[in-house]
């Protein structure tokens, strides 16, 4: 299959374009978009065959939800089986935007997207182009991100083709996703509710909304997963990717380089001079200066780690940022890219 890529404005979206996407989605086919937060993989969320098209590019576990997208909040409505007052202060509040609420499915939804389970997650994303798909699709739009199971979401149609090429009909290219990280997903199934992937959306500004949530961050063991992102072991790099607290990181990137390892570190909080007396007169360093201010650090991960694997990394160090609740999104993310399991993977 060849995959191809039409560039498309992120604020006028072309019509055309995206009437012929629309079309794709509705004849079962799938089609890679932008959001805010990543590049999504699309599919017609009623068609259980379209779904299963995303998990077979993907190589995605059928163990795995897929967010659903929508429109709007009374689209939201129409494929849940209840929707609380909760649900519609949230929507009111954040929707457009990176905000993933997980309710009780209606029939319309397949199995086959909530992985077996009897609830899905929801969202409305804020990008222009992908509102306009949903929209000129008129169908929700089951969406994951668009990249190989297990490996760094992609926030450019350069990382979906990198990862997708040749699996996938059809990218819709409108430049980097500004976000960075995949949206919170909020589960209002329980009482009080409970955030299941932490993301853009803290829980700080959603108990303003509707009240105090659970807030232990332990992942129970449950017969089915209510949201995406709760593998052990996602978001990964192709190159082993090591963790560090300040300033143990320059120890081991100075370790790796002299044994000759071809090394990114993802710096944090170093001065530029002093990260040059770190890696002076050693093997090759790939150096990402990581920002202090968290939402921008969220904006640029993904891309440094696609970045380090396309230079050639064979190991990644990367700095651990504070335990403070902004940052949380992005540790989580850090803790399961470097996430080795028994077979040292």
């Amino acid at each position: 299959m060849e995959t191809e890529v039409i560039k498309v404005n992120p604020l006028a979206p072309d019509e055309a374009v995206i009437s012929r996407a629309a079309e794709l989605i509705r004849g079962g086919g799938l089609v890679a978009f932008p959001t805010e937060t990543v590049y999504g993989l699309g599919a017609n969320a009623l068609d259980s065959a379209a779904v299963q098209k995303i998990f077979e590019a993907k190589g995605r576990p059928a163990t795995n939800p897929l967010i659903v997208h929508v429109s709007d909040s009374e689209s939201a409505r129409q494929i849940v089986a209840e929707w609380p007052e909760s649900a519609q202060r949230l929507a009111d509040r954040f929707w457009p935007g990176p905000l993933t609420l997980v309710l009780h499915r209606s029939e319309q939804i397949p199995r086959s997207v909530t992985a077996g389970g009897d609830t899905v997650g929801i969202r409305v994303p804020r990008h222009p182009v992908a509102l306009a798909l949903l929209r000129s699709a008129a169908v929700p739009i089951a969406a994951p991100s668009a990249n190989r199971s297990s490996r760094v979401s992609p926030t450019s149609a350069e990382h979906v083709i990198r990862s997708l090429g040749g699996r996938i009909p059809l990218v819709l290219d409108s430049g980097r996703a500004l976000g960075g990280l995949e949206s919170t997903v909020l589960d209002l199934t329980e009482s009080p509710a409970r955030i299941l992937r932490p993301g853009l959306v803290t829980a700080t500004s959603i108990e303003e909304i509707i009240g105090s949530l659970a807030r232990s961050q332990d992942e129970r063991a449950t017969a089915v997963n209510r949201s995406p992102g709760m593998m052990q072991k996602h978001y990964a790099p192709l190159a082993r990717l090591t963790l560090a607290l300040p300033p143990d990181d320059e120890r081991l990137v100075r370790e790796a380089c002299e044994r000759g390892t071809r090394v990114g570190w993802l710096s944090l909080g170093v001065a530029r001079e002093h990260v040059d007396g770190v890696v002076s007169g050693c093997g090759p360093v790939g150096v990402h200066h990581m920002p202090e201010d968290a939402r921008e650090y969220a904006s640029r991960l993904y891309s440094s780690l696609h970045d380090l694997d396309q230079w050639g990394a064979e190991e990644i160090i990367a700095a651990l940022p504070p335990e403070s609740e902004e940052w949380l999104a992005i540790r989580d993310r850090l803790m399961r890219a470097a996430y080795r399991g028994n077979d040292g993977s």
